[in-house]
């Protein structure tokens, strides 16, 4: 818990722990391994264990992701993270795309909170990059809406006791899944999108330290975090079609 800068001239305090990278391989080979890699069906987490899936695509099927052959049907029906959306249908500008979302909690780590599309583009009229952050699913749904007038989801609470670093599961899902199409889309504007995924709050690392050390936790950073794991993207481009299209 020494917050002398360490040879980065960053303190070792106000870093995380090392995080973990996750691949979707066809079988467990080196072989395997490297094309799924190349093709960047990958994401990574602060360090749980969630497992994260995340398809795209222009007509997945509102209940695919509790279908028994989810993976299967959204693999051939659109395209999973790490690729290109399929060019738009140009028999409907109208149309927008969807994305599958599935999340697994880490067996040994705090339950779900939420999961949350991110969406990057550059605004056509400044050339300035632009993010929007949406709320796509997330426990508790029951007890917990997004508030009409902030837009915003409310906290899914604590569990943590500081004095013990200790943390129960009675709030958060064990798996979260969804169907979300964008609402704002618009296709003649290259857009990429990715997911979040966020645990409920527990204890950080400097938290398990103070507590082992019997002292109070560093004022400097925050006593609990909530771990997540997050996607490679899913891309989209207007084809040359669409951008016609458009002008007419």
């Amino acid at each position: 818990l020494n917050p002398t800068p360490n040879a980065t001239g960053v303190s070792g305090a106000v870093v995380s722990s090392a995080g973990t990278t996750a691949v979707w391989a066809e079988e467990n080979t080196r072989e395997a391994i490297f094309d799924a890699m190349k093709s960047k069906e990958t994401y990574g987490t602060s360090g749980t264990m969630i497992r994260l899936r995340f398809f795209g695509g222009w007509d997945l099927p509102a209940g695919i992701t509790k279908d028994a052959e989810f993976v299967k049907k959204a693999y051939a029906a659109g395209v999973p993270m790490g690729q290109d959306m399929p060019a738009h249908p140009l028999k409907d500008m109208a149309k927008a795309p969807s994305f599958a979302v599935w999340a697994l909690k880490d067996p040994e780590s705090g339950n779900l909170d939420r999961i949350q599309m991110i969406k990057v583009w550059a605004d056509p009229s400044t050339g300035y990059p632009r993010e929007k952050i949406y709320d796509v699913v997330w426990s508790d749904q029951d007890t917990r809406q997004i508030d009409e007038t902030t837009g915003k989801l409310p906290p899914v609470g604590s569990t943590v006791d500081l004095t013990t670093a200790t943390y129960t599961n009675d709030i958060g899902a064990t798996q979260l899944r969804a169907v979300w199409t964008d609402p704002d889309f618009d296709p003649t504007i290259s857009a990429a999108y990715y997911v979040r995924v966020l645990e409920i709050p527990t204890p950080r690392w400097s938290t398990y330290d103070a507590v082992a050390l019997g002292i109070d936790p560093p004022s400097s950073v925050p006593a609990t975090l909530q771990e997540r794991a997050w996607s490679s993207p899913i891309w989209y481009t207007p084809s040359d079609e669409i951008m016609e299209m458009a002008k007419r």
